[in-house]
């Protein structure tokens, strides 16, 4: 087995380590090096598709273990966002012009790959007029056209609160709607300055008044406290939220915000136990858990 230090892991289009690699990391921040069959199938077929996943844009520790699973977050509207969070590596600026042909390149690949369940998300796109529902919800449709009995899970911006954005997402049904708050309350003007922590909230609760399945999640180890992380979850479930994913903030690079501290494996397994406690159906919490780690197997044990 080959371990590396994530702080050493590169992906296409990399600018640097992860955290800077000039802070130690603790011993439990060790990924398996499995650049194997699949993942390198993955590789190809993304690339064929001009498609872009989050995979690859966020730097995910866990890229290796999820492609050889073939399974991958397809990051729609390009690789541009409109916003400047404090903790993401995607690129701000301008987006180019929306793709519509992207719904049926996911669909394509998603049908290759014959997916089981499929991850969509997208860069923020203030630019337009509905945030980009309507490709997410296009693409919904094109892939369960494709294959009628894949799930399909969307990770959302929060369309700048916009009830008809949302509207037309959840027309397309959806098996889970996704929305991260990322962090605290307290945190929220000086980690996501584009975000409001209420706003968040909201479009969890409307998307719920859909009867839809909700899930959200949150980093850690950016300068909140643990009774301000209990905080989160109880108004998570305040919203009634299904699913709610506990991961390690990671610094991309030097220029985003630094890591505040590290948790132990212990302290996410009694975030689990918390979370459970409150309710959620699912609580996927641990030091390198990203918002669509092990999304298959949550929704296998919601038994959508």
């Amino acid at each position: 087995m080959n371990l590396v230090p994530i702080a050493t892991i590169k992906h296409r289009n990399d600018q640097g380590p992860l955290d800077g690699a000039k802070k130690r990391l603790p011993s439990w921040f060790k990924v398996k090096l499995q650049p194997g069959r699949h993942y390198q199938e993955m590789r190809r077929l993304v690339e064929a598709h001009g498609l872009h996943t989050i995979c690859e844009e966020a730097r995910c520790p866990n890229i290796w273990e999820c492609w050889n699973h073939r399974t991958a977050t397809f990051l729609l509207l390009g690789d541009i966002c409109t916003r400047r969070c404090h903790y993401c590596s995607v690129e701000t600026g301008k987006p180019g012009a929306v793709d519509t042909q992207e719904p049926d390149r996911v669909a394509k690949a998603v049908q290759a790959l014959q997916l089981r369940h499929a991850v969509l998300t997208s860069v923020n796109r203030d630019d337009l007029e509905d945030g980009g529902a309507s490709i997410f919800a296009e693409t919904v449709y094109a892939i369960r056209h494709v294959i009628p009995t894949c799930k399909v899970e969307v990770l959302i911006p929060d369309f700048q609160g916009s009830e008809g954005a949302l509207a037309r997402m959840m027309e397309a049904a959806p098996d889970i709607l996704n929305h991260n708050v990322e962090t605290v309350p307290r945190l929220f003007p000086s980690v996501r300055p584009q975000g409001k922590y209420p706003r968040s909230l909201e479009l969890l609760h409307r998307a719920k008044a859909y009867g839809g399945k909700t899930k959200s999640g949150l980093m850690v180890g950016m300068g909140e406290t643990p009774e301000e992380i209990h905080g989160v979850l109880r108004d998570l479930r305040s919203v009634e939220c299904d699913i709610v994913s506990i991961g390690q903030y990671l610094q991309p690079t030097k220029d985003h915000r630094a890591v505040d501290r590290y948790y132990t494996p212990q302290e996410f397994d009694e975030w689990k136990q918390v979370g459970l406690r409150l309710g959620f159906r699912h609580v996927e919490s641990g030091p390198l858990v990203r918002s669509s780690y092990h999304a298959e197997q949550q929704v296998e044990g919601m038994a959508l």
